[in-house]
């Protein structure tokens, strides 16, 4: 389900770069970063960084085992939760600004799912999140 900009090229597989020098520094050096953003085009050699589709996977074997998505659903999910994302991002924001703070709380947050997620939708989203953080802080 990885996109398809994500996939390393042959080239870059088949190639290896050698160590000129013994020195253990720079063997250091030389080893590639894990975790994090990469150069390039943002993508790993298995995954994309920039993508929501290792939880959209996830999410529906929870919901429906044995079900997939294709390439395409995917892809229109992903701009879907990343168009959301930035909204309610913004509506937190401009929140924030209103009441002259520099933070973006659960608070701001949770307003601004109110406001952009209409009736039913919201609600489920409201106590899908709680349902969430409470997780999240029972975990620590």
């Amino acid at each position: 389900m990885a996109e398809p900009g994500c996939q390393t090229s042959s080239e870059e597989s088949l190639s290896t770069v050698e160590p000129t020098a013994v020195d253990p520094m720079s063997r250091k050096q030389k080893q590639p970063r894990r975790g994090g953003l990469r150069r390039g085009s943002g993508c790993g050699s298995r995954r994309c960084l920039d993508s929501f589709a290792t939880y959209f996977a996830r999410v529906l074997k929870h919901v429906h085992e044995g079900l997939s998505l294709s390439q395409e659903a995917v892809s229109v999910m992903d701009s879907f939760v990343k168009d959301i994302f930035e909204r309610i991002a913004e509506e937190a924001s401009r929140l924030a600004s209103f009441t002259k703070r520099s933070t973006i709380t659960t608070r701001e947050i949770q307003t601004a799912v109110r406001l952009l997620l209409p009736g039913e939708i919201g609600k489920h989203a409201m106590s899908e999140a709680m349902k969430a953080v409470i997780r999240f802080y029972r975990c620590k």
